[in-house]
């Protein structure tokens, strides 16, 4: 589902959503396979092309306004070329349409038909390490507000003020442009999918946070995946040949 309002289990998480939540229609079945940039594909109806060879890197992380919100491009360039979105032969026994994240390498894999993986670089914060195991998207926010736990106050005092309320949305916020909570049933795992207000920690391991992504790949990702969708966090580094 989309959140539109709070609920008692978003807030014992320390993310808050107000009344006004900007809210986003979302399937939740997957669309049947479909041909996009050449590769089979899963998920949402009317997503994003996949990057095929020729495509334009310089549009899908250039600035753009969202919601109101400005959203700074993306000094892509400077980073390798790994971590750019890309789509990539893929050695898996997950289903089509399952995102894996792999936080020992700093990927995350959205499986495709055919051995296929859409490809995104990651940033993983110190609660990127804490948990692993299967799961689904539960909830889908766009421009989330942030409530800091309390374990991070303590260590920040300065922090408290946002306790009740909530870091407002927009740019500056932690958790970036969109949000992915991930639940194992009726269980909230704190673990978060998320955009990033700090594009330069994307391919390195952070103090704080769970799963970072630029602000343009987390809202390509939210595009494509209906809520349910399954998300495997791995235990370990993977194997390579």
């Amino acid at each position: 589902m989309v959140s539109t309002g709070p609920d008692k289990a978003q807030r014992d998480s320390g993310l808050l959503i107000s009344r006004r939540s900007l809210v986003l229609g979302a399937p939740l079945v997957l669309a049947a396979c479909q041909t996009s940039g050449g590769v089979a594909t899963v998920g949402l109806h009317n997503q994003p092309d996949l990057p095929g060879e020729d495509f334009d890197y310089a549009s899908a992380y250039a600035a753009t306004t969202d919601y109101d919100f400005k959203v700074p491009a993306i000094a892509y360039k400077k980073f390798d070329r790994k971590y750019w979105r890309q789509v990539i032969d893929y050695d898996t026994r997950e289903r089509p349409g399952t995102i894996v994240v792999d936080p020992y390498s700093n990927f995350l894999y959205w499986t495709l038909p055919g051995g296929k993986a859409l490809r995104y670089g990651i940033g993983v914060g110190r609660a990127g390490f804490a948990w692993s195991g299967d799961a689904k998207v539960r909830v889908k926010r766009v421009w989330p507000i942030w409530r800091p736990p309390r374990d991070m106050i303590a260590r920040n005092p300065a922090l408290e003020k946002y306790w009740k309320d909530g870091y407002p949305r927009g740019p500056r916020n932690p958790l970036g442009a969109r949000a992915l909570d991930l639940w194992q049933g009726s269980v909230d795992t704190l673990y978060r999918i998320h955009g990033t207000k700090k594009p330069e920690s994307i391919g390195r391991n952070v103090s704080a946070g769970c799963i970072r992504m630029w602000n343009q790949d987390i809202m390509d990702l939210f595009k494509r995946v209906p809520t349910h969708t399954k998300v495997v966090v791995l235990s370990k580094a993977p194997k390579t040949g």
